[in-house]
């Protein structure tokens, strides 16, 4: 496990980074909800009528005026988009780097297969992944407790399940792409992510558009929808499930016979 070990080492301070920004932003949200409370009926109503503004963000779904609405609108974009743009660097860095900063050479002379090294680096950006995830639903739960409200325990869970799969989807696949990279994909991780964000804003002002949701896993993460129906949409899923096997299929493929140099 000493890939592994070195990987969590080598992005700790990232983690940190980037658990404690959301964590604080969704504690925030959450803090600030009893101040707008008594405002969030004629804001949701508001919301409800602006046309396709509210289709794209699904305020025509739920109501903004009670707690679960407002977090699943407002504190949901803080992990879904935030969690998305992390996981996309996680998984674009992960092989790409090692070309890029010259250290291939030395980790693959070592006595390890190259399988090895991709699932202990594999295992390394799903374990980040999961402590931003633990750490913003603890964070979450605290600040829930501290303001008083009452939540659907299970919606709320489903909520965070939704967003964790998004994430490993995200970055399994940039994963699969940083393979194919010798240099710094950054931005392309990063374009990944936000096109996904986009890809789903356009498949919900459009019925023409709805494939969409196919294709971004942002289409399983839609607050509105789960919190609606108290699932998340399987169909959408299972798609995204596609996508992450094909991505990780392809990360082993290609980096079994890369040309390391």
């Amino acid at each position: 496990m000493t890939v592994f070990f070195h990987e969590l080492k080598r992005g700790k301070v990232s983690l940190l980074i980037w658990s404690c920004a959301i964590a604080f932003m969704l504690g925030i949200c959450v803090l600030i909800y009893p101040e707008m409370k008594t405002q969030m009926s004629d804001i949701s109503e508001m919301f409800a009528d602006m046309g396709s503004f509210s289709d794209a963000f699904g305020m025509d779904k739920i109501n903004f005026g009670t707690f679960i609405g407002y977090f699943g609108v407002e504190c949901g974009n803080v992990l879904g988009l935030g969690g998305a743009l992390f996981a996309s660097i996680l998984g674009i860095s992960a092989l790409a780097k090692e070309e890029k900063e010259h250290t291939a050479e030395f980790l693959l002379t070592h006595p390890v297969s190259r399988e090895k090294v991709l699932a202990e680096k594999l295992l390394a950006v799903f374990s980040q992944i999961i402590i931003l995830n633990l750490v913003s639903a603890i964070v979450t739960v605290l600040s829930v407790l501290a303001v008083g409200e009452s939540v659907d325990a299970k919606v709320m869970l489903l909520l965070f399940l939704a967003y964790f799969m998004m994430q490993i989807e995200i970055s399994a696949v940039t994963f699969g792409i940083s393979a194919f990279l010798k240099g710094n994909g950054l931005g392309i991780g990063l374009g990944i992510a936000v096109l996904m964000y986009f890809l789903n804003i356009m498949a919900n002002l459009t019925e023409n558009a709805k494939f969409l949701k196919y294709i971004t896993p942002f289409g399983y993460t839609e607050g509105a929808d789960i919190i609606s129906n108290s699932a998340i949409e399987v169909k959408y899923l299972a798609a995204g499930l596609v996508f992450t096997v094909t991505g990780l299929v392809a990360a082993f493929l290609k980096y079994r016979k890369k040309d390391i140099g």
